[in-house]
């Protein structure tokens, strides 16, 4: 796809393929974005072909540019001929304790051949990379060799499936080996004299510092060898001060107990160990939701072949298998249904909480639970094209990527573990040197790296992302990245699309008044030869109303779609146009003789179309006049909003009289109408420049632009492929309160991660100057340490008690998480 370069000076030319485009503006609007880019010199797109030519300096990645195509509503992909596509490429990896491991490991991806972007996440302990001829064996080796096995995630082997929990029995024998060490300690207090011999002693440490912490000293090593730290290098080294101070005393002492801390260094290992297993449990607790989408999966289908019916494992089903489906049971595939009629469960798709009637020709999501009636569907989808398993996929990549504020974070873990040890250090040598007490010096700076924790800053943000998008996918909000979880908190206006977003986007044929030398049936059936194939509302409106009177309508050629303006094509030698008033205008129509009822119609809220003859002149042949109802909730979703202090605007290509009766229907604050669809984006600048940070929600393909324009982009899921494409966030319910849920659950999430980044870093900036001081012996300093881990998890899992305001979800196992 390039040419190699030996500079950034040098010029690569990119080819590639564009999906989505269906006009010149199209083909504007993507060289603009390109042009955009830094480094970019010369843009060409081709709508004919479908291609764009990009010559760029060598700094420009492809995946800069394949981003910005699909940020603009479109999708870019390498041609088919290019052996250097663009991959992605997810790992799972253990062996990682702590923010400075995240950065270690991230260092060791980006140095490999063909990786473009690595994104680490301690939470889920996944990889996320891209690039180009990426080789997983080649990554899993680096990684290996750095101290990290790690292995591929594919579809068979998600972590929503492979979440296990950690072994709890070495906890119960530290347990049990450090009790005696640490009870004569409190019967001291009592004036009882319990304290085992010394040798007692080192026999009860010694298995705990050698065996059941080897893990940490294998940990510990691997990371000073790659000349990193981490916090296992921290335990290790302040339990191994302790635990060879004592040895020392105990050889030199002659029996002596009084200078011994075996205790210490057992007693630290134990809290360690129960912390990260109960860091663990509460880790598998924030990726619930995804294993309990993955479980509703069903393992086998009963299958109609050759006149008879058998039962087959899922992966056996074929496209086109005729599949049956009992009362109650799960359904297996997505598909459409053929016979029967029952009402299905589809919460833990959309979130609806009611179950859908589905009759003949409707569609099924897999994993829906079937009601009281016996279905026969058609396989439209299997395995990883299901909705369900794009769902799955969807969220666990949005809790593998990282938030924006997560990148300081790891800046600060990358430089905590040696500004630790250098802490620790300057602790011992003061001590000793200023106050003569070397011994004391030694278990304050055991204190100090025992206490100083990185995991809690690890963790602060990515669990906080899991359990949030996680919980929104409960009440179908589907958060495609962090970036747009932690965006939508900042979020200022809130920009509506109209038709499909605040009404049904089912709009009727209300009126049409015929002016030319047809009548009313003829210009309708007219208008039914442009729409016919058309799946834009307006276009279902007319067909409807062509078929309930029966009307038959010839073939249409040279069918051309403007964006935002309406259709041309060639029905019997005549030239049509049938678009908006303003698009006939610019045309050259007269339109003074339906100015009346252009009025009129405008007024009672509906919107306006035109058809034209333009064969010679520019001739109206008739308007059209259509009415669209509200959604039932659309008033709620704007005062809810507005209750949050957010800014409402209407942004849409509708006539105004339409907009005008519609915003003033729901108290919008600000109305724009008969906005182009190439001009949506500027407009959102505007609100941007203005209010601040902007979302907008939308559902159509004349959306996109202005949902990759915007801060965050909601695209409701009843609309375009190309709508949601663009968008950071999609309602799956197609629901306007579901906006307010999503900013709701978007501020709730980001307080949490606020709040888990203060106590880590105030635990942290407490803690190490009590230890410094002498304020905390080494055993409180690990409890310390331990706690603060499970606590910042702890807070995080808070946010499953969350409830979306504009209903509940179903009880169908997810939302018992």
């Amino acid at each position: 796809m390039s040419s190699s370069a030996s500079n950034n000076n040098e010029l690569v030319e990119y080819q590639f393929a564009i999906t989505g485009m269906s006009c010149g503006s199209c083909v504007s609007r993507v060289e603009k974005v390109l042009q955009a880019i830094p480094g970019v010199q010369t843009v060409a797109v081709n709508l004919a072909s479908e291609t764009a030519r990009v010559s760029a300096s060598a700094s420009v990645l492809a995946t800069t540019l394949y981003q910005a195509v699909n940020k603009a509503g479109y999708q870019a992909q390498p041609l088919i001929s290019d052996t250097t596509a663009a991959q992605t490429i997810m790992l799972a990896i253990s062996g990682m304790t702590c923010g400075s491991c995240v950065g270690r490991v991230e260092k060791v991806l980006l140095a490999q051949t063909g990786v473009e972007t690595a994104s680490v996440n301690l939470a889920t302990e996944q990889a996320v990379l891209t690039g180009s001829d990426l080789h997983s064996s080649t990554l899993i080796a680096a990684l290996g060799q750095a101290g990290y096995p790690a292995r591929l995630i594919d579809e068979q082997s998600s972590t929503a499936k492979q979440a296990t929990s950690a072994p709890w029995w070495p906890i119960l024998v530290a347990a049990l080996l450090s009790l005696p060490l640490v009870l004569p300690m409190f019967a001291e207090m009592a004036g009882q004299h319990w304290m085992l011999p010394g040798w007692w002693q080192w026999l009860l440490s010694t298995p705990v510092q050698f065996w059941l912490g080897a893990h940490f000293y294998r940990s510990g090593w691997r990371a000073l060898r790659a000349g990193v730290g981490n916090m296992d290098l921290l335990v290790v080294l302040g339990t191994s001060a302790a635990y060879g101070l004592s040895v020392f005393h105990l050889l030199n002492s002659g029996g002596d107990t009084t200078h011994l801390y075996f205790e210490a260094a057992s007693v630290i290992i134990t809290l360690v160990l129960l912390g990260k297993w109960l860091e663990q449990r509460a880790k598998r607790q924030t990726s619930a939701a995804i294993r309990l989408l993955a479980a509703l999966r069903p393992e086998r289908a009963r299958v109609q072949r050759e006149g008879r019916e058998i039962e087959l494992p899922i992966s056996a089903v074929r496209l086109g298998d005729l599949v049956v489906i009992k009362p109650g049971e799960r359904i297996p595939v997505d598909g459409r249904v053929r016979e029967g009629r029952s009402q299905v469960d589809e919460s833990l798709i959309s979130g609806e909480s009611l179950p859908v009637l589905k009759q003949p020709g409707d569609q099924l999501s897999g994993g829906a639970m079937n009601g009281e009636g016996l279905l026969l569907v058609e396989t439209t989808a299997i395995g990883a094209e299901t909705v369900l398993a794009q769902i799955i996929r969807l969220v666990e990549s949005a809790q593998a990527k990282k938030a924006p504020i997560q990148r300081l974070v790891d800046k600060v873990s990358s430089i905590f573990v040696p500004v630790i040890i250098l802490l620790a250090l300057l602790t011992l040598l003061a001590w000793g040197l200023f106050v003569g007490n070397w011994e004391g010096g030694l278990l304050n700076a055991v204190a100090v790296l025992v206490i100083a924790c990185p995991c809690a800053l690890g963790l602060a943000t990515p669990t906080a992302i899991m359990v949030g998008t996680g919980t929104a996918a409960r009440y179908g909000i589907l958060i495609k990245d962090a970036e747009a979880l932690e965006i939508a908190h900042s979020v200022r206006v809130v920009a509506f699309d109209k038709t499909g977003t605040l009404t049904e986007g089912k709009p009727r044929l209300i009126a049409l008044e015929a002016l030319g030398d047809l009548n009313e049936q003829q210009c309708l059936a007219q208008a039914a030869a442009l729409q016919a194939g058309s799946e834009h509302p307006l276009a279902k409106a007319v067909l409807l109303a062509a078929t309930q009177q029966g009307l038959h309508y010839q073939r249409a050629d040279h069918i051309e779609v403007t964006a935002g303006c309406g259709i041309s094509a060639t029905v019997a030698e005549r030239q049509l146009r049938l678009g908006s008033l303003s698009w006939a205008q610019a045309l050259g129509a007269d339109l003074t003789p339906l100015q009346l009822r252009r009025t009129e119609w405008e007024a009672q809220g509906y919107s306006v179309s035109c058809l034209l003859d333009v064969t010679n002149d520019v001739q109206v042949l008739a308007m059209l006049a259509f009415a669209d109802q509200l959604k039932a909730d659309a008033a709620s979703a704007i005062a809810r909003l507005q209750a949050l202090g957010l800014h409402t605007v209407l942004l849409s290509g509708d006539n105004s009289g339409s907009v005008q009766r519609v915003g003033k229907a729901l108290n919008i604050d600000e109305i724009r109408a008969e906005v182009l669809p190439q001009d949506k984006a500027s407009e959102i600048e505007k609100l941007r420049q203005r209010y601040g940070r902007v979302a907008m929600v939308g559902d159509g393909v004349n959306d996109a632009p202005a949902l990759a324009a915007a801060d965050v982009g909601m695209a409701m899921g009843s609309g375009t492929d190309v709508a949601m494409q663009a968008a950071g966030i999609t309602l799956m319910r197609g629901r306007p309160t579901l906006v307010a849920d999503a900013i709701d659950i978007s501020r709730r999430s980001y307080r949490k991660i606020q709040q888990n980044l203060f106590w880590a870093f105030f635990y942290n900036l407490v803690g190490i100057p009590l230890a410094a001081l002498g304020y905390l012996n080494p055993m409180l300093a690990g409890a310390a340490m331990a706690f603060s881990s499970v606590s910042v998890v702890t807070n995080a899992l808070l946010l499953r008690r969350w409830r979306a305001k504009s209903d509940q979800p179903a009880q169908t196992g997810i939302n018992n998480s």
